[in-house]
């Protein structure tokens, strides 16, 4: 089972969506307040498991209403997805991936492991 690890950064407070072999699945952006974290935890466990995939990766993709994961391909020529909300701001984003199915494995990851994933503050 997945978990959401709280932690503080240099600049504000963050979460990692870890699945339940420890590996990082989703990261989010850096807040102000834990308060407004906790805020994007619940927005990620609600809007994850009902987004649509948008393949931004593809000619002619069809865009998908929010919420959504947007997979798409970065300078490097890696996979990324980023998650966004119903209101269309980003609320998580997946590390770099060289195959786009091992991208799509992490969107469907974090679809499984957010709703009941538990939070824990380091």
């Amino acid at each position: 089972m997945g978990k959401f690890v709280v932690r503080e950064t240099g600049t504000g407070i963050k979460f990692d969506l870890k699945a339940g072999n420890g590996e990082v699945i989703a990261t989010s952006e850096v807040y102000s307040t834990e308060a407004s974290c906790m805020n994007g935890i619940e927005s990620v466990k609600k809007n994850a498991p009902v987004a649509a995939v948008e393949d931004q990766t593809v000619d002619g993709y069809a865009t998908e209403k929010n919420p959504k994961f947007e997979v798409y391909q970065d300078k490097a020529g890696e996979y990324r997805f980023r998650l966004t909300a119903t209101n269309g701001q980003v609320i998580a984003t997946g590390e770099g991936y060289k195959a786009k199915a091992s991208c799509l494995n992490g969107v469907e990851s974090v679809k499984k492991n957010a709703p009941d994933a538990e939070v824990e503050k380091q």
